[in-house]
């Protein structure tokens, strides 16, 4: 499932990606130190550490259990010096010896192995199942370069394949020449949770002057940002908000006890009843849910804005992982206590013309416009009829925006006819019934801006030439015979022509 998706600037990333240089010995032994390679949690709960005894102590008791039987089976089967053959089995699990099966060591076993080891060659020629053998690596190290005219894309998505782990996909867009387009994905970045968002920005976080990373935010409170010239890379560049990590302290195993089933099965109810978790401990300025919407500011470049089910709009320098400005005026008090978070804040949007202008849409059917050059002002507000799904402002006018919301309409306002403070009782410019469900998502074409037609009309001679003019002054003819579904749908009227009067 696709969540979200960004389009990159032609000629913004590098031609030939860099690979992730891997973490040195000093960092791994940090890691370790840590806790934070750990498989889970070593030391666990306590109630995992009498999960732990019970089951050493019901393997035991088994054990002991069949011994016994298998050792009254012979016993009876040498007494009645009977042929029955059951005795072989007291002397096999005897053999065995179950009660001190888990304090042996284990032995090295190697599989498919011809009992000398594994044998490794630095290279193909010395490795005689491999001498000989061309290994032509061109093709994969031609995908990998991406050409100045190629498009680039980022998908966020779940990958159900990946277990526990989302992903998302950096594909390009290669011109064929013939006027198709080939795609192809070019690398993965993982990422810790499932995706909702993602925002493309260049402030250069690494230095220079541009650079060209992903913002992504998740379902964790943590945005994250990754450099999309790295591949394989295992941790992003930066880290915007997120939980306080605890490290880890080490506790030894302890070891298995027995114990009676009345005494290991009180333990468990008591470690159950005791165990709760501490409170989480969020990053200073961080979000305390999931962030559903990002927006990057192109004139101000270290600023990103994102929005969250926490009720709240935030402003963020990149540059500094830190957070300058938290409003929260989607906080509709009537909804606060309903079963599902009417209040959540949905999207974000920076206006083209006025950099410092930045709108928000709510769950609270509410549309909020902000100076951020003043955070203490409560804003413009609109009252919609839905929940806000997506914004959009008009990059060929700094005054009009649309939002699409979930009963399927898509609303146009224009800020001149704004009040500020309460909402207002104004309509909203037009209204388009443009779907039976939810609209997802809504966006302007920035090449293409609205234009006035005065006058459109037919040719009475060849009635599929169409003359259109307007307010550019400037003549469009169009055939619309060359258009395939018309030409299939109308085909049969081309003869057909008008008849004049004498």
């Amino acid at each position: 499932m696709i969540v979200a998706v960004s389009w990159l600037p032609k000629g913004v990333a590098k031609a030939v990606p860099v690979v992730a240089e891997l973490p040195s010995k000093e960092e791994i032994e940090e890691l370790l130190k840590s806790g934070a390679l750990e498989d889970g949690e070593e030391s666990g709960s306590e109630a995992e550490d009498g999960d732990t005894e019970v089951d050493a102590e019901m393997e035991t008791n088994e054990a002991s259990q069949a011994l016994a039987v298998a050792e009254a089976l012979g016993a009876k089967s040498k007494t009645n010096k009977s042929s029955s053959g059951v005795d072989h089995i007291a002397d096999g699990l005897k053999e065995l010896d179950m009660d001190n099966y888990d304090d042996d060591d284990d032995e090295e076993i190697e599989i498919f192995s011809s009992g000398r080891g594994d044998v490794y060659y630095p290279s193909n020629e010395q490795d005689p199942y491999l001498k000989g053998v061309e290994v032509d690596d061109s093709d994969e190290e031609e995908n990998l370069i991406i050409q100045p005219k190629d498009s680039v894309i980022v998908c966020a998505r779940n990958d159900d394949d990946i277990c526990s782990l989302e992903a998302s996909n950096v594909s390009v867009c290669e011109d064929s020449g013939d006027g198709n387009l080939n795609i192809f994905p070019h690398h993965d970045i993982i990422v810790a949770a499932f995706p909702l968002c993602t925002a493309w920005l260049d402030c250069p976080l690494k230095g220079g002057e541009k650079g060209n990373f992903i913002a992504v935010g998740s379902m964790e409170p943590a945005i994250e940002i990754w450099d999309l010239d790295i591949i394989e890379q295992v941790e992003p560049s930066a880290v915007l908000g997120g939980v306080v990590e605890v490290q880890k302290k080490k506790k030894k195993k302890k070891k298995s006890k027995k114990k009676s089933s009345r005494s290991s099965s009180f333990f468990i109810w008591l470690s159950f009843c005791t165990n709760f978790q501490a409170p989480i401990q969020y990053k200073e300025g961080s979000h305390t849910d999931s962030v559903l919407g990002l927006a990057w500011n192109k004139q101000y470049r270290n600023i990103l804005a994102s929005a969250s089910s926490d009720r709240q709009v935030k402003i963020w320098d990149v540059t500094t992982q830190q957070c300058n400005i938290t409003s929260e005026h989607h906080t509709d008090k009537a909804r606060m206590f309903s079963f599902n978070n009417y209040t959540a804040v949905q999207s974000v949007a920076w206006n083209h013309h006025e950099a410092q202008v930045l709108l928000s849409g709510s769950f609270d059917h509410s549309i909020v416009m902000k100076d951020a050059r003043i955070p203490t002002h409560p804003g413009f507000r609109w009252s919609v009829a839905a929940d806000v799904e997506s914004l959009a402002w008009d990059p060929h006018s700094s005054h009009s925006f649309v939002a699409s919301l979930e009963n399927g309409t898509v609303q146009g306002f224009d800020i001149r006819t704004a009040k500020s403070g309460e909402a207002s009782d104004l309509k909203p410019s037009y209204t388009i019934h443009a779907h039976d469900k939810a609209v997802s998502a809504v966006i302007y074409n920035p090449s293409i801006p609205n234009g006035a037609v005065f006058s459109i009309v037919f040719s009475d001679d060849s009635p599929f030439i169409l003359a259109i003019g307007g307010s550019k002054g400037t003549l469009e003819i169009w055939n619309t015979e060359s258009d395939a579904a018309v030409s299939k749908r109308f085909g049969g009227y081309k003869d057909n022509k008008p008849s004049t009067s004498s």
